[in-house]
Protein backbone atom coordinates (compact mmCIF):
# COMPACT_ATOMS: atom_id res chain seq x y z
CA UNK A 1 0.00 0.00 0.00
CA UNK A 2 1.35 3.36 -0.99
CA UNK A 3 1.70 5.65 2.34
CA UNK A 4 0.14 9.08 1.72
CA UNK A 5 2.23 12.33 1.82
CA UNK A 6 2.27 14.82 4.46
CA UNK A 7 -1.06 17.36 4.26
CA UNK A 8 -0.15 20.55 2.80
CA UNK A 9 3.26 19.63 2.08
CA UNK A 10 3.18 19.73 -1.58
CA UNK A 11 3.76 22.86 -3.59
CA UNK A 12 3.74 23.36 -7.28
CA UNK A 13 4.77 26.51 -9.12
CA UNK A 14 6.34 27.42 -13.06
CA UNK A 15 9.40 28.58 -13.26
CA UNK A 16 11.24 30.74 -15.80
CA UNK A 17 14.52 29.23 -16.53
CA UNK A 18 16.26 31.07 -19.26
CA UNK A 19 14.11 30.72 -22.75
CA UNK A 20 11.44 27.86 -21.24
CA UNK A 21 9.15 28.17 -18.59
CA UNK A 22 9.16 25.16 -16.33
CA UNK A 23 6.53 23.09 -14.36
CA UNK A 24 8.24 21.78 -10.58
CA UNK A 25 6.85 20.29 -7.59
CA UNK A 26 8.09 20.26 -4.34
CA UNK A 27 7.47 17.42 -1.46
CA UNK A 28 8.50 16.40 1.81
CA UNK A 29 11.33 18.14 3.90
CA UNK A 30 14.81 17.63 4.55
CA UNK A 31 17.89 17.39 2.51
CA UNK A 32 16.67 18.31 -0.77
CA UNK A 33 16.69 15.03 -3.67
CA UNK A 34 16.38 16.52 -7.33
CA UNK A 35 14.02 13.34 -9.15
CA UNK A 36 14.47 13.31 -13.32
CA UNK A 37 11.67 11.90 -14.96
CA UNK A 38 12.23 9.47 -18.23
CA UNK A 39 11.09 10.24 -21.74
CA UNK A 40 12.56 12.15 -23.25
CA UNK A 41 9.57 14.20 -23.71
CA UNK A 42 7.66 12.22 -20.64
CA UNK A 43 6.48 13.93 -17.65
CA UNK A 44 6.80 13.82 -13.83
CA UNK A 45 3.84 12.38 -12.84
CA UNK A 46 3.67 8.76 -13.82
CA UNK A 47 6.46 8.41 -10.77
CA UNK A 48 3.81 9.05 -8.48
CA UNK A 49 2.49 8.00 -5.95
CA UNK A 50 5.67 5.24 -5.34
CA UNK A 51 8.53 7.95 -5.59
CA UNK A 52 6.90 10.34 -3.15
CA UNK A 53 6.88 7.50 -0.55
CA UNK A 54 10.76 9.12 -0.53
CA UNK A 55 9.59 12.12 0.63
CA UNK A 56 9.80 11.08 4.22
CA UNK A 57 12.16 13.01 5.79
CA UNK A 58 13.75 14.85 2.67
CA UNK A 59 12.69 16.99 -0.09
CA UNK A 60 12.31 15.82 -3.28
CA UNK A 61 11.91 18.57 -6.14
CA UNK A 62 10.30 17.07 -9.53
CA UNK A 63 9.84 19.14 -12.40
CA UNK A 64 8.56 18.63 -16.25
CA UNK A 65 11.53 18.68 -18.49
CA UNK A 66 11.46 21.30 -21.22
CA UNK A 67 9.00 20.12 -24.10
CA UNK A 68 6.90 17.47 -21.59
CA UNK A 69 4.29 17.72 -19.36
CA UNK A 70 3.33 20.77 -17.90
CA UNK A 71 6.84 22.44 -19.25
CA UNK A 72 5.52 23.18 -23.02
CA UNK A 73 7.42 25.29 -25.94
CA UNK A 74 7.32 26.62 -29.19
CA UNK A 75 8.53 24.58 -32.22
CA UNK A 76 11.18 27.38 -32.46
CA UNK A 77 12.78 26.90 -29.04
CA UNK A 78 15.84 24.39 -29.37
CA UNK A 79 15.75 20.85 -27.47
CA UNK A 80 18.50 18.74 -27.04
CA UNK A 81 20.65 16.81 -24.33
CA UNK A 82 22.19 20.14 -23.88
CA UNK A 83 19.42 21.93 -23.06
CA UNK A 84 18.01 19.69 -21.00
CA UNK A 85 21.34 19.45 -19.16
CA UNK A 86 21.71 23.29 -18.74
CA UNK A 87 17.68 23.52 -17.32
CA UNK A 88 18.71 21.30 -14.69
CA UNK A 89 21.83 23.47 -13.95
CA UNK A 90 19.91 26.26 -13.73
CA UNK A 91 16.98 25.18 -11.43
CA UNK A 92 19.84 23.78 -9.14
CA UNK A 93 20.99 27.41 -9.09
CA UNK A 94 17.20 28.83 -8.75
CA UNK A 95 16.90 26.62 -5.65
CA UNK A 96 20.35 28.25 -4.21
CA UNK A 97 22.21 24.34 -3.93
CA UNK A 98 25.56 24.22 -3.42
CA UNK A 99 25.16 20.89 -4.75
CA UNK A 100 22.16 18.15 -4.65
CA UNK A 101 21.42 14.19 -4.64
CA UNK A 102 20.23 13.56 -7.80
CA UNK A 103 17.64 10.29 -8.40
CA UNK A 104 17.37 9.85 -12.45
CA UNK A 105 14.98 7.32 -14.01
CA UNK A 106 15.27 5.69 -17.41
CA UNK A 107 16.10 8.63 -19.63
CA UNK A 108 16.29 10.62 -16.69
CA UNK A 109 19.18 8.01 -15.36
CA UNK A 110 21.03 9.09 -18.45
CA UNK A 111 20.35 12.86 -18.18
CA UNK A 112 21.72 12.38 -14.42
CA UNK A 113 24.56 10.73 -15.63
CA UNK A 114 25.16 13.72 -17.97
CA UNK A 115 24.92 16.61 -16.00
CA UNK A 116 27.02 14.69 -13.44
CA UNK A 117 29.75 14.52 -15.89
CA UNK A 118 29.64 17.86 -16.81
CA UNK A 119 29.35 19.90 -13.55
CA UNK A 120 30.45 16.92 -10.70
CA UNK A 121 30.81 19.90 -8.09
CA UNK A 122 27.32 19.82 -8.16
CA UNK A 123 26.27 16.46 -6.81
CA UNK A 124 26.19 15.21 -3.66
CA UNK A 125 25.21 11.69 -4.68
CA UNK A 126 23.43 10.06 -7.98
CA UNK A 127 20.97 7.39 -7.76
CA UNK A 128 20.35 5.54 -10.68
CA UNK A 129 16.57 3.75 -11.27
CA UNK A 130 16.22 1.37 -14.37
CA UNK A 131 19.16 3.73 -16.13
CA UNK A 132 19.69 4.04 -20.21
CA UNK A 133 21.94 2.69 -21.31
CA UNK A 134 25.18 4.78 -21.53
CA UNK A 135 25.97 4.10 -25.26
CA UNK A 136 23.73 4.27 -28.28
CA UNK A 137 24.99 0.46 -28.39
CA UNK A 138 23.21 -0.22 -25.91
CA UNK A 139 20.29 1.44 -26.27
CA UNK A 140 19.84 -0.14 -29.83
CA UNK A 141 19.89 -3.55 -27.69
CA UNK A 142 17.56 -2.19 -25.75
CA UNK A 143 15.12 -0.94 -28.26
CA UNK A 144 15.60 -5.05 -30.03
CA UNK A 145 14.07 -6.20 -26.84
CA UNK A 146 11.68 -4.01 -26.08
CA UNK A 147 10.35 -4.40 -29.51
CA UNK A 148 10.79 -8.41 -29.03
CA UNK A 149 8.45 -8.24 -25.28
CA UNK A 150 5.77 -6.06 -26.82
CA UNK A 151 5.48 -9.12 -29.43
CA UNK A 152 5.26 -11.55 -26.50
CA UNK A 153 1.90 -14.11 -27.15
CA UNK A 154 -0.11 -12.85 -24.24
CA UNK A 155 0.31 -8.77 -25.25
CA UNK A 156 -0.78 -9.53 -28.66
CA UNK A 157 -4.03 -11.47 -27.62
CA UNK A 158 -4.80 -8.89 -25.01
CA UNK A 159 -4.89 -6.30 -27.75
CA UNK A 160 -6.47 -8.66 -29.81
CA UNK A 161 -8.84 -8.73 -27.21
CA UNK A 162 -9.20 -5.10 -26.61
CA UNK A 163 -10.10 -4.52 -30.17
CA UNK A 164 -13.07 -7.12 -30.45
CA UNK A 165 -14.60 -5.72 -26.87
CA UNK A 166 -16.36 -2.63 -28.64
CA UNK A 167 -14.83 -0.44 -25.55
CA UNK A 168 -13.77 1.68 -28.01
CA UNK A 169 -17.28 2.68 -28.49
CA UNK A 170 -18.90 1.98 -25.69
CA UNK A 171 -16.46 3.60 -22.79
CA UNK A 172 -13.91 5.36 -24.83
CA UNK A 173 -12.03 6.45 -21.26
CA UNK A 174 -11.86 3.03 -20.18
CA UNK A 175 -10.55 1.74 -24.02
CA UNK A 176 -7.88 4.21 -24.03
CA UNK A 177 -6.37 3.14 -20.70
CA UNK A 178 -6.25 -0.42 -21.46
CA UNK A 179 -4.61 0.75 -25.12
CA UNK A 180 -2.09 2.89 -22.84
CA UNK A 181 -0.99 -0.68 -20.51
CA UNK A 182 -1.03 -2.83 -23.87
CA UNK A 183 1.56 -0.20 -25.30
CA UNK A 184 3.61 0.28 -21.85
CA UNK A 185 3.21 -3.74 -20.97
CA UNK A 186 6.94 -5.26 -22.67
CA UNK A 187 8.24 -3.04 -19.82
CA UNK A 188 6.77 -5.06 -17.64
CA UNK A 189 7.45 -8.78 -15.94
CA UNK A 190 3.64 -9.16 -15.18
CA UNK A 191 1.46 -8.03 -17.27
CA UNK A 192 -1.34 -7.80 -14.49
CA UNK A 193 0.94 -5.10 -12.93
CA UNK A 194 0.74 -2.61 -15.56
CA UNK A 195 -2.47 -1.33 -13.99
CA UNK A 196 -0.53 0.27 -11.33
CA UNK A 197 1.25 2.77 -13.31
CA UNK A 198 -0.02 6.04 -13.54
CA UNK A 199 -0.94 6.74 -17.63
CA UNK A 200 1.81 9.22 -19.01
CA UNK A 201 2.11 11.00 -22.65
CA UNK A 202 5.87 11.68 -24.41
CA UNK A 203 5.77 14.46 -26.60
CA UNK A 204 7.68 12.90 -30.00
CA UNK A 205 9.37 16.18 -30.73
CA UNK A 206 11.06 16.03 -27.75
CA UNK A 207 11.58 12.66 -27.42
CA UNK A 208 13.32 12.90 -31.14
CA UNK A 209 15.40 15.75 -30.54
CA UNK A 210 17.07 14.54 -27.56
CA UNK A 211 18.26 11.31 -28.75
CA UNK A 212 19.62 12.78 -32.22
CA UNK A 213 21.68 14.92 -30.51
CA UNK A 214 23.09 12.36 -28.75
CA UNK A 215 24.04 10.37 -32.03
CA UNK A 216 26.21 7.57 -31.49
CA UNK A 217 26.72 8.27 -27.91
CA UNK A 218 29.46 6.78 -25.12
CA UNK A 219 30.21 8.13 -21.99
CA UNK A 220 31.81 5.44 -20.42
CA UNK A 221 34.89 6.95 -20.18
CA UNK A 222 33.43 10.56 -18.42
CA UNK A 223 31.39 7.85 -16.27
CA UNK A 224 35.07 6.03 -15.24
CA UNK A 225 36.59 9.83 -13.70
CA UNK A 226 33.34 10.71 -11.53
CA UNK A 227 33.86 10.28 -7.69
CA UNK A 228 30.67 10.45 -6.79
CA UNK A 229 28.58 8.46 -4.73
CA UNK A 230 26.28 6.59 -6.64
CA UNK A 231 24.15 3.64 -6.40
CA UNK A 232 22.33 1.52 -9.37
CA UNK A 233 18.99 -0.46 -9.54
CA UNK A 234 18.00 -2.38 -12.21
CA UNK A 235 15.16 -4.95 -12.82
CA UNK A 236 15.90 -8.37 -13.45
CA UNK A 237 13.73 -8.11 -16.35
CA UNK A 238 14.00 -4.94 -17.02
CA UNK A 239 14.26 -4.39 -21.52
CA UNK A 240 17.32 -2.72 -21.28
CA UNK A 241 19.91 -4.88 -20.84
CA UNK A 242 21.12 -6.05 -17.42
CA UNK A 243 24.90 -5.66 -18.64
CA UNK A 244 24.72 -2.18 -19.35
CA UNK A 245 23.22 -1.17 -16.22
CA UNK A 246 26.16 -3.54 -14.75
CA UNK A 247 28.21 -1.48 -16.92
CA UNK A 248 26.88 2.11 -15.61
CA UNK A 249 27.55 0.85 -11.95
CA UNK A 250 31.49 -0.54 -12.66
CA UNK A 251 32.66 2.62 -14.13
CA UNK A 252 31.39 4.42 -11.26
CA UNK A 253 32.19 2.14 -8.50
CA UNK A 254 28.66 2.39 -7.90
CA UNK A 255 26.63 -1.05 -6.44
CA UNK A 256 24.60 -2.83 -8.59
CA UNK A 257 21.03 -3.57 -7.17
CA UNK A 258 19.34 -6.14 -8.88
CA UNK A 259 15.07 -6.14 -8.08
CA UNK A 260 14.53 -9.66 -8.86
CA UNK A 261 11.07 -8.88 -9.22
CA UNK A 262 10.52 -6.19 -11.92
CA UNK A 263 11.09 -5.51 -15.14
CA UNK A 264 11.57 -1.67 -16.16
CA UNK A 265 9.54 -0.26 -13.36
CA UNK A 266 10.78 -1.33 -9.93
CA UNK A 267 9.06 1.19 -8.12
CA UNK A 268 5.56 -0.70 -9.17
CA UNK A 269 6.45 -4.06 -9.29
CA UNK A 270 8.74 -3.64 -6.26
CA UNK A 271 7.86 -0.83 -4.19
CA UNK A 272 8.94 -1.91 -0.84
CA UNK A 273 12.84 -2.95 -2.44
CA UNK A 274 12.82 0.38 -4.27
CA UNK A 275 12.06 2.21 -1.18
CA UNK A 276 13.67 0.77 1.09
CA UNK A 277 16.85 0.57 -0.86
CA UNK A 278 16.93 4.36 -1.79
CA UNK A 279 15.98 5.44 1.47
CA UNK A 280 18.63 3.92 2.83
CA UNK A 281 21.20 5.63 0.03
CA UNK A 282 19.44 9.30 -0.41
CA UNK A 283 20.64 11.91 2.65
CA UNK A 284 17.77 12.02 4.98
CA UNK A 285 16.73 14.18 8.10
CA UNK A 286 17.67 12.48 11.18
CA UNK A 287 14.65 11.62 13.06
Amino acid sequence: MTSPTPAGSTRETSLDIGDVTLFTRTVGHGPSTVVLHGGPGAHHDYLLPQFDRLAKNRTLHYYDQRGGGRSPVERDVPIDWRTQVNDLRQLIEHWDFSYVSILGYSWGGLLAMLFATEFPTLVSHLALVSPAPATATGRAAFETRFAERSRAPKIVAARKELQASGLRKNDVQAYRQRAFELSVAGYFRELSNVRELTPFRVTGRTQQGVWDSLGNYDIRDRLQQLSVPSIVLHGRYDPIPMETAAETANLMGAPLIVMEHSGHVPYVEDTEHFVTTLDAFLPRENT
